[in-house]
């Protein structure tokens, strides 16, 4: 596990977006757009052969008439470039690059893109992602169709629908986000290193996630105990039954695996669980509402004194004391 370089993910002082365009409707033009109208106050090149400027902004030819090594590239450009554009940014010095660019497996070239980062320890999210979004630093990295506020609840997706829907619905509520990280196929970076990185976080308060599948289950496991130590971690994990298992693996391309599996894996590393978005939105909005608890002292006010007995059993389940009883 390792959270190498994905400070410059997470707080870039600089950004490249290759595959820049103005044609109304594309990828390209949605990132640009949302680069340069959230706020990021450090330098944002635009990177596209084909252009001169875009929107009175200055166009460059490939990674080599870069100013400098971006701190984040993010790549919006058909999948047989991928590869070497990597090569070049590792060459430059860029240390972190966001590919939203999807269709990899059918071309086979996910390895190559690895190859070619893996000298240089130049980190990949993605590829097929809808992106990254850090309201605190006015960082809009995707093609998502608004800014999360900010807040102090991340949210982490193997889905950019997912992205979209709690986006949609926070906002309405006033709840605001510490980071939104769409992880697509996590061919580099994967919920693991995500999850170690945000316990970390001082911006972040707890954690939500949506997943379909886990890639690396012995760096989840060792990720999701420590931050669930540190913050609640909330999870609402797709495929419990054998015929959204299949349309999860259409979706993502990797098997969703056995539900009592992944039951067992979240008990015992403090996670919480819940089963559709409904709660999953229960879950946020009470993070955002409820002030974080000091001390591990608790009174228990009850009406009936089983109740009472049995919470008072459960409290010492979890390692906490008890203050005092009032009984009515």
């Amino acid at each position: 596990m390792t959270i190498r370089n994905l400070d410059k993910l997470f707080a870039p002082k600089s950004i490249a977006l290759f595959g820049a365009s103005d044609k109304e409707g594309s990828v390209g033009k949605t990132v640009t757009d949302n680069l340069f109208n959230g706020g990021f106050e450090g330098p944002i090149w635009l990177v596209n052969p084909k252009h001169k400027e875009i929107n009175g902004h200055q166009c460059y030819r490939n990674t080599k008439h870069l100013p400098e090594a971006p701190d984040l590239a993010i790549i919006a450009t058909p999948p047989k470039f991928v590869p070497d554009l990597i090569a070049d940014l590792g060459d430059k010095g860029t240390k972190s690059a966001l590919v939203i660019t999807a269709g990899f497996r059918q071309q086979n070239l996910t390895q190559k893109m690895l190859d070619a980062s893996n000298p240089h320890c130049l980190r990949i999210v993605g590829p097929n992602c809808m992106g990254i979004m850090i309201p605190k630093i006015g960082l809009n990295a995707s093609f998502a169709h608004s800014m999360p506020l900010k807040g102090d609840l991340a949210f982490i997706s193997q889905s950019g629908a997912m992205i979209s829907a709690v986006l949609d619905w926070a906002t309405g509520k006033d709840i605001g986000f510490s980071s939104m990280v769409s992880i697509g196929n996590m061919s580099d970076v994967d919920l693991g290193d995500i999850l170690d990185y945000l316990a970390g976080d001082n911006e972040t308060r707890a954690i939500l996630m949506y997943l379909e599948h886990v890639t690396d289950a012995r760096k989840f496991m060792s990720a999701a105990r420590s931050a669930a130590c540190v913050k609640p971690v909330i999870v609402i994990k797709a495929g419990r039954h054998a015929e959204a298992a299949k349309a999860a693996h259409s979706h993502t391309g990797a098997l969703a695996g056995s539900d009592a599996v992944y039951n067992t894996a979240f008990h015992r590393a403090g996670i919480l669980r819940v089963l559709d978005l409904e709660d999953l939105f229960d879950a946020a909005e009470t993070l955002n509402r409820l002030k974080p608890i000091t001390g591990d002292r608790l009174a228990i006010v009850t009406n009936g004194g089983g109740a009472g007995v049995l919470a008072v059993d459960r409290l010492i389940d979890f390692g906490d004391s008890l203050a005092a009883t009032v009984r009515s």
